[in-house]
């Protein structure tokens, strides 16, 4: 296992899902630049900041003073300055600008109508050693030519460190030292423009099934901004079409069709034994439903035993199902059928090849070998993470469970779904019943 650390990325989730690699042994590539330091930048801050407080616009303007040449790797200086003014690392590989300040990020998005994708992560975007997740959307998503494209010309970009990511530097007593991040998991939130969480795209997602989530999300944007909100009519069993309803409708068939998809993902790996799948209920069962239930035949009729049930448990009840005849090597043929969602196009790729350009050429098999890798394990988080994840997501939103606001949403997603809540300071890495044998078991505080 010593031998191959240094090309295994020590990046772990701990999810209710259950415990995975976000991208097992993969080449130290995009991990280990020459330096995790960020470049100084010969640029004054004055400067940088005077470009910052114009956002994109700003960002564009110092583009095309310094770099005439987009087809060149700035120099250090440079890199460091773009990274400075997007407030995101690599930034001369996605050209994107981020606020750091939602407030200012929801003004814009009142003046130009957009959504804003807000991404929350453990450490800090503009720097080299944030979690793994935020480091690989750095290099799959951001630079993407179709992504970046879409993000400029589409959303308003903000993100908010959680808290600092875990770092373990591994000493191997003659001189040289790996250094890595253990553990910390990261989130997009589509947000409206009063910075109300409408969806959310949690961990890494493959490019295309990326772009293809943040241009849904950007349609309900736009269709819930058309609408004002109407007074409930329950007593009529009529949803009035307002923002409410209209998100409600749209959480719910996503959760409908992301467990259709992962059943008919079942079938065609040829899995014999399928799950019947319950339809979700339109509203909790009222009384009269209820005491109808209780009589007779009626409780084998599907329909109607999933209204009773309530839409909690029918979701859990489908998803248990599904996560039974799910196991590993379902999994992995399951992402195989969704290969071309995770796709690194050629940005990515310089990018990749930038990070490590003494050990590679594009045409080096190695290399080859390792995007091929790296897209296999985006493949494999993309299902996984839609599935087992962004359908809990869904469902939180159906019962409005912390759905109002981001801050508690992110809370809600931190302690439920990726297991490190705000209350363990260890991250789950320390462990109360396991002995170290080392003194004060090697904490330090």
């Amino acid at each position: 296992m010593v031998r191959q650390l240094s090309r295994c990325v020590l990046g772990v989730a701990f999810t209710k899902g259950g415990l995975w690699a976000i991208a097992t042994c993969l080449s130290p590539t995009i991990m280990a630049a020459s330096a995790f330091a960020n470049p100084a930048s010969s640029f004054p801050s004055t400067e940088i900041e005077a470009y910052r407080a114009q956002g994109q616009a700003g960002l564009e303007k110092f583009l095309s003073t310094h770099t005439p040449n987009a087809q060149e790797l700035p120099k250090p200086e440079l890199r460091a300055a773009l990274d400075a003014l997007c407030k995101q690392r690599d930034c001369h590989a996605s050209r994107l600008f981020w606020y750091t300040d939602l407030t200012a990020a929801k003004a814009e998005a009142v003046a130009t109508g957009k959504p804003i994708l807000s991404l929350r992560m453990l450490g800090n975007l503009d720097q080299e050693l944030s979690c793994a997740n935020s480091r690989f959307f750095r290099v799959a998503l951001y630079p993407n030519a179709k992504v970046s494209q879409y993000l400029r010309d589409r959303y308003i970009l903000h993100w908010e460190s959680v808290r600092p990511v875990p770092q373990v530097t591994i000493d191997y007593g003659d001189g040289r030292k790996l250094q890595r991040t253990l553990t910390g998991n990261s989130i997009h939130y589509i947000l409206n423009d009063r910075g109300q969480p409408i969806d959310a795209l949690p961990g890494l997602y493959g490019p295309q099934a990326f772009l293809s989530h943040l241009k849904q999300a950007k349609t309900l944007n736009q269709r819930m901004s058309q609408l004002k909100p109407r007074a409930s009519t329950k007593e009529l069993r009529i949803l009035p079409l307002d923002p409410k309803n209209l998100l409600q409708n749209y959480h719910r068939s996503r959760l409908t069709a992301t467990q259709n998809q992962w059943r008919s993902d079942l079938a065609n790996i040829g899995i014999d034994k399928l799950p019947a799948l319950a339809p979700l209920p339109l509203s909790t069962p009222s009384a009269i439903d209820a005491g109808r239930l209780a009589i007779g035949k009626s409780m084998v009729e599907t329909p109607l035993l999933s209204s009773a049930l309530g839409l909690a448990a029918t979701a859990d009840r489908n998803r248990t199902q599904l996560e039974e005849a799910t196991n590993t090597a379902v999994w992995r043929k399951i992402a195989d059928l969704h290969q071309d969602q995770s796709q690194l196009d050629q940005n990515s790729k310089m990018l990749m090849l930038s990070k490590n350009s003494a050990q590679w050429s594009q045409a080096d098999a190695q290399f080859e070998a390792t995007v091929k890798n790296f897209e296999t394990a985006m493949a494999l988080d993309t299902v996984r993470n839609e599935y087992l994840l962004r359908s809990q997501i869904h469902q939180w939103f159906l019962e409005e469970a912390d759905t109002q606001t981001v801050e508690a949403l992110n809370t809600k997603v931190y302690a439920d779904l990726f297991l490190t809540p705000d209350s363990d300071p260890w991250l789950g890495l320390r462990s109360q019943s396991a002995y170290s044998a080392i003194e004060n078991d090697g904490l330090q505080q």
